[in-house]
């Protein structure tokens, strides 16, 4: 590994700066009042609550790190993992769409040509409109590269045809970020595409069941012959591929902030757990072995909430190796997450399992977070190929 890659960041890393104090207190304030008392239910109904996402636009929520003159907060990618950690407190199924929606107006915003940021980022951003990311397929998931959805030429314009599999918002988002072949095999014929709600050819699959985030729609996206105007690209023909990589970069860290949140919730239920129950004429927590779980527990998640700031910083900074700290942390953080969450199940006992309780949706939820945003098993791939120097 090069010095840069070793020596330790700059900036407000280990801590934060009253500002983005200030910023959590806001969210978690809201996740509280407006997600928490609703989650359970959501979830058993399937139910997206739009109204509520556009209460969370009010504090800025709806474009995290769009710049400011298209009616963005212009946070960095540091205040925007404060963010997400804080809202998934609340409901880490919402939390986790609401970084999706951020990861597709982020893109607008950074390789959208003037029409297209002026078109789209107010209503993104205020979530008057919701946005869903359309990149995998059936037999393109962590292999992108390899989709087979096709945009061909057609006068001035493309005509669009593919399925896209497991996306978040389908059937409820306004504006969709297509990802389509239009050139050879291989990534460097991908390009990136804006296509709305309502446009002919466009459909959706049924509501998938799914074990969690069940608070979200997911469906298919089918494209039969949609067409759109060459205005409709999003970035350079060809270049679409870098543009998904490069949201994905954001995309990864949210969602392994997300996961610290909703892992935070479920610590504090465990540790209140193991203060309010008894056993053989005891409180849980007297049991050291309970307790050094619990240390165990919060211990994983300063690690994961530290690595996630890391790289959100390396980000920032636009680092060489900001790719490789993106995908340490999203797999570090998402198995962390998971982990905790189920081990707080674990220390509740049957009462754990209940519904009620919440926890086992925090494990539901957690769980796909070691899947989506590129498997856990592709960061390692790109984290060894940083350290291998990228070899075939």
């Amino acid at each position: 590994m090069t010095a840069a890659t070793t020596a330790p960041p700059a900036g407000p890393v280990l801590g934060l700066s009253p500002e983005q104090e200030e910023l959590e207190r806001a969210v978690l304030q809201f996740a509280v009042r407006e997600l928490a008392p609703h989650a359970v239910a959501w979830d058993r109904q399937q139910h997206f609550p739009a109204d509520v996402l556009r209460h969370a636009a009010r504090l800025g929520l709806g474009g995290v790190v769009v710049d400011p003159d298209a009616g963005g907060a212009g946070l960095s990618r540091l205040d925007a993992v404060v963010v997400f950690e804080a809202l998934a407190t609340g409901c880490p199924s919402l939390a986790a769409y609401v970084s999706i929606h951020n990861m597709v107006a982020a893109m607008v915003d950074r390789f959208g040509s003037a029409s297209q940021r002026e078109t789209h980022l107010p209503a993104l951003c205020s979530m008057d409109h919701f946005g869903s990311y359309c990149l995998t397929e059936a037999d393109a998931g962590s292999d992108a590269a390899a989709l087979r959805t096709t945009a061909l030429r057609r006068g001035e314009g493309w005509v669009i045809d593919g399925v896209k599999q497991f996306v978040s918002g389908a059937g409820t988002s306004d504006l969709y970020v297509v990802m389509a072949r239009t050139g050879d095999a291989g990534p460097s014929g991908v390009t990136a595409f804006l296509v709305e709600a309502g446009m002919a050819g466009l459909s959706f699959g049924a509501e998938e069941q799914k074990m969690g985030w069940r608070a979200q729609p997911t469906r298919q996206v089918v494209l039969e012959g949609v067409e759109v105007p060459d205005e409709a690209r999003l970035g350079p023909e060809g270049e679409g591929f870098k543009v998904a990589m490069a949201g994905l970069d954001g995309g990864r860290l949210n969602i392994a902030a997300c996961s610290i949140g909703g892992a935070s919730l479920a610590l504090e239920k465990a540790r209140a757990h193991l203060l309010d129950r008894r056993a053989f004429g005891r409180p849980l927590a007297d049991q050291q072995a309970l307790r050094f779980v619990l240390a165990d527990m919060a211990t994983e998640l300063e690690a994961a909430r530290l690595m996630v700031r890391r790289a959100a910083t390396a980000l920032d900074a636009g680092a060489a190796d900001a790719t490789q700290w993106c995908a340490m942390a999203k797999r570090f953080a998402t198995d962390a997450g998971f982990t905790v969450a189920n081990q707080a199940l674990q220390l509740h006992g049957g009462y754990g399992y209940l519904a009620e309780t919440g926890i086992e949706k925090i494990v539901r939820d957690l769980r796909v977070h070691q899947i989506l945003e590129g498997t856990n098993e592709i960061m390692r791939l790109i984290v060894s190929r940083h350290l291998l120097g990228n070899p075939s």
